[in-house]
């Protein structure tokens, strides 16, 4: 018997919102890859921020996801974004959303290896919140993002407040790609 089809979504949200340019680079490096369907591209002027929605199977979606989060953080310097949304990094959020075929806790499992991937390969601090949780009080996305952008240098490497996959001393690069 053949195995069902997985279909997940990732709806990222970039800390730009204005510059159309950039935002159209982001999108670029989702369309890259083979099998992912870029469904929206929703930025906002005044939250300087940007959510994009895009589907395929599990593999694709977070070589995509990857994708945007590494042009994201070529793209943005933190250290001068400005907007109304609470947000922590260039690439804010990167949930990974089961649609058919999947469940909650598989995707949260690739939304934990995804997070340690950023982590590792492009040296961005990730928090895991919601299903992919690794602390209780994590499942509460504002606790992931208390203090905003703002408050990472505190927060980066306190025991109690470091991030899931990729803590280290504040430095320049934190300071313009900030977590996810």
């Amino acid at each position: 018997m053949a195995k069902k089809k997985q279909i997940v979504e990732c709806v990222p949200n970039f800390s730009e919102g204005r510059d159309m340019g950039i935002i159209k680079q982001i999108t670029d490096a989702v369309e890259t890859v083979e099998g992912v369907k870029l469904l929206d591209v929703d930025p906002g002027e005044a939250t300087n921020r940007t959510v994009v929605t895009f589907v395929g199977e599990p593999e694709a979606v977070v070589e995509a996801a990857f994708n945007s989060v590494a042009k994201a953080a070529e793209l943005i310097d933190m250290r001068k974004h400005h907007g109304a949304h609470p947000r922590i990094g260039a690439t804010d959020v990167l949930p990974i959303v089961p649609v058919s075929g999947i469940t909650l806790e598989e995707c949260a499992e690739l939304s934990r290896k995804l997070a340690k991937r950023i982590a590792d390969e492009l040296s961005i601090p990730c928090y895991c919140y919601e299903a992919a949780a690794f602390k209780a009080e994590r499942k509460n996305l504002a606790v992931c993002r208390k203090g905003e952008y703002e408050g990472i240098a505190e927060r980066i490497m306190d025991e109690g407040e470091k991030p899931d996959f990729g803590a280290r001393p504040y430095d320049e690069q934190v300071a313009k790609t900030g977590c996810t």
